[in-house]
């Protein structure tokens, strides 16, 4: 297995599996927020995430967790395997509290330089955006999930005890 795509919605834990996974596999982790965001919470042109998405998903090995949904079919057709991690919202809610208390005024490792966490005006839209595409963002991953080739590996996850058993299974 060279290429294992995550995706998931915010909170759901796609980096902390991805690193994990990485861990266990040696291969190399990119996080989507790298692409995404640039230094000071300054989001990245659609273009340029979409070029850059390109660049990576052409390599050779990878965990790639995230969105840009513009990707995802690329994505999908290099990856060997898709895991999704489908958590209920109100367990997302918390992560995304509880982590950004943690971590506030410092950068998250998947996070670029620039960007620390916090509850500041750069990152209110994110709140929203959590709850405005609550409905919308895991349809659009229903509908990746649907249209995966047969044969390709997929999981899905929906509780953090799925998640600690599939990696404590996980043979590379």
């Amino acid at each position: 297995m060279q290429r294992i795509m995550i995706i998931g919605q915010p909170g759901s834990g796609k980096s902390t599996l991805a690193r994990d996974m990485g861990r266990k596999t040696g291969l190399p982790v990119l996080h989507i927020d790298h692409i995404h965001w640039q230094p000071g919470w300054v989001e990245r042109a659609r273009d340029d995430k979409t070029r850059l998405c390109h660049e990576a998903e052409a390599r050779e090995e990878w965990i790639f967790e995230g969105g840009h949904s513009a990707t995802w079919r690329t994505r999908l057709a290099r990856a060997d395997m898709l895991i999704w991690l489908d958590l209920p919202l109100p367990l997302r809610l918390w992560r995304v509290v509880k982590r950004t208390v943690i971590w506030q005024g410092r950068n998250r490792p998947d996070l670029p330089e620039g960007c620390p966490e916090g509850f500041h005006r750069e990152t209110l839209p994110f709140w929203r955006f959590i709850w405005r595409t609550r409905h919308s963002a895991r349809a659009n991953i229903q509908r990746l999930w649907d249209s995966a080739p047969e044969g390709k590996a997929k999981v899905r996850l929906s509780s953090p005890a799925q998640v600690r058993g599939f990696v404590a299974g996980f043979r590379p």
